[in-house]
C-alpha cells in the first residue's frame, strides 16, 4: 500500500533539565555548522578539494577532536542532531557551488538558536508516542501541550524523525509521520472556485466571503501594542555603550533588560503569526469538509504585487503562499483535485453570464457591469465563478 509522509507540529512543555539539554544541543549544532563553513571556505580559497558531509564528519571525529581535546564537549550531545547540522551545511554549500544561492551565512547565537533533530533508531521499529507525551532520544518522555494531536498507533502511523525548535521562549515539536496515502471520502459535491484578494481574503464561488485578517479588531489591537514595544526596544541602549559613546539619547539598560524587552517583542510577533495561521487553517478545513469534486485557485504573482508600495504590507500579511501550500497538502490528503488557474487568465474581466470581456475594467470598479448583457454582480464573486469554470489550469 502506498504511504504518505505527513508533518505534525505542536507546542511542548519540557522540564528545566530538558530545556538545558535542548539548548546545549542547539548550540553544539550551530557551532559545528559554522565550523563546517569555516573549514570549507578556507579549503576553497586555498584550492583544496571540498569536504562533503561524510568526509567532514569523519575528519571531525578522527582528527579534529583528537587534536583538540578541549572541544570533546561536542560528543556530549545527541550525535544524530550534530550530524544533521553537518548535512544542512553541506546542502547550503552545494547550492552555493551550483550558483543557486550566495555563500551560506554563519549562524549567530543572538539570532538563530538552531534546532534539535532526532531520528528513528535503526534497531527500533518506532518512536514511542502516547496521547500526552512522546519519548525523544537523550530527553526521555516530554509532555505535549495539545493532547491527542499526534497519532499513537505505531502500526499504521510510523514516526520517522522530528525537530524541536524554540521561538519567543516557547518550544515546538514537529514530527514526520508515514501513514496511508489518502483519506477516502465521497468528493462529489459542487466544485468551488476561490478568488483571493486584499480587501476580502477569499471569495468563494458559493457566494461566501472570508474577511481580510488585517481588519480583525484583535489584530489591530496587537499591532498597536507591538508598535509601542518595538519603539521602547529601539530606544534602549546598553549602559556601557552609552558611557563609551558619551550620548544621552535613549534609555540606558542592562543586558538582561534588553533581553526581556526583546522577548516581549518576539511574543507579540508570535501571537500575530498564530492568529494568521489559525485563520488559514479554518478556511482550508471548511473547504475540504464541503467535499467538492475539485477546488480551483488562481496562481497569484505575489512578488509583483509586493512591488506596489501601497499594497506591499497588506499583501505580505495575508500570506497567500502559506494558504496555498496548506490547501495543496490538505487536498492531497483527502484526494480532492486542486486546479491552479493560470495567472494571466482574465477572470475579473470576463462576464460569467455571457462571456463578454470588459477590457477597460479598473481596480476601483468593485461591481462588475457587463456592457453586453447589462448584468451586474460583485467583481470578486464574478471572478470566483470564472476561476471555477475555466479550462486553462494545471493540477497541483
Amino acid at each position: 500500500m502506498m504511504k504518505l509522509l505527513k508533518a505534525y507540529k505542536t507546542e511542548i512543555n519540557p522540564t528545566e533539565q530538558q530545556i538545558f539539554i535542548i539548548r546545549k544541543t542547539m548550540g553544539t549544532g550551530r557551532y559545528v555548522y559554522n565550523l563546517f563553513l569555516s573549514i570549507n571556505r578556507w579549503r576553497y580559497e586555498c584550492g583544496y578539494c571540498y569536504l562533503n558531509a561524510y568526509a567532514f564528519s569523519k575528519w571531525l571525529n578522527n582528527t579534529y577532536l583528537k587534536e583538540n581535546t578541549k572541544e570533546m564537549w561536542i560528543k556530549s550531545v545527541h550525535a544524530k542532531s550534530v550530524k544533521q547540522s553537518i548535512i544542512n551545511a553541506d546542502q547550503a554549500m552545494k547550492k552555493f557551488f551550483k550558483h543557486q544561492a550566495g555563500f551560506p551565512k554563519y549562524k549567530s547565537r543572538k539570532k538563530d538558536w538552531g534546532s534539535f533533530y532526532f531520528f528513528k533508531n535503526g534497531s527500533k521499529q518506532f518512536i514511542d508516542c502516547e496521547r500526552h507525551r512522546i519519548k525523544i532520544p537523550t530527553l526521555g518522555w516530554i509532555r505535549i501541550k495539545e493532547k491527542g494531536y499526534f497519532p499513537t498507533d505505531n502500526k499504521l502511523n510510523v514516526i520517522k524523525n522530528g525537530t524541536i525548535s524554540e521561538k519567543a521562549g516557547r518550544y515546538y515539536l514537529s514530527i514526520l509521520v508515514e501513514q496511508s496515502e489518502t483519506i477516502k471520502q465521497d468528493n462529489s459535491k459542487e466544485p468551488i472556485g476561490i478568488d483571493l484578494g486584499v480587501k476580502e481574503f477569499a471569495v468563494f464561488s458559493t457566494g461566501e466571503m472570508k474577511p481580510s485578517i488585517n481588519r480583525i479588531k484583535k489584530i489591530k489591537k496587537l499591532e498597536k501594542k507591538l508598535k509601542r514595544e518595538q519603539r521602547s526596544f529601539s530606544r534602549k541602549v546598553l549602559s556601557f555603550q552609552a558611557r563609551q559613546n558619551k550620548t544621552k539619547r535613549g534609555e540606558t539598560a542592562t543586558k538582561f533588560n534588553l533581553e526581556k524587552q526583546k522577548l516581549r517583542v518576539q511574543k507579540f510577533h508570535q501571537k500575530l503569526s498564530n492568529i494568521r495561521v489559525d485563520h488559514h487553517k479554518k478556511i482550508v478545513n471548511e473547504l475540504v469538509r464541503a467535499k467538492p469534486s475539485y477546488i480551483a485557485i488562481e496562481d497569484l504573482n505575489v512578488r509583483g504585487m509586493i512591488k506596489n508600495r501601497h499594497l506591499a504590507r497588506s499583501v505580505a500579511q495575508q500570506g497567500f503562499f502559506d494558504f496555498r501550500v496548506r490547501l495543496t497538502n490538505k487536498c492531497k490528503e483527502f484526494g480532492i483535485p486542486l486546479h491552479i488557474v493560470d495567472r494571466y487568465e482574465p477572470s475579473s474581466k470576463i462576464c460569467h453570464h455571457c462571456g463578454h470581456k470588459k477590457v477597460d475594467l479598473r481596480l476601483s470598479d468593485r461591481i462588475y457591469t457587463c456592457d453586453n448583457c447589462d448584468s451586474t454582480t460583485d467583481r470578486d464573486y464574478n471572478a470566483a465563478l470564472n476561476i471555477r469554470d475555466t479550462q486553462n489550469f494545471k493540477l497541483a
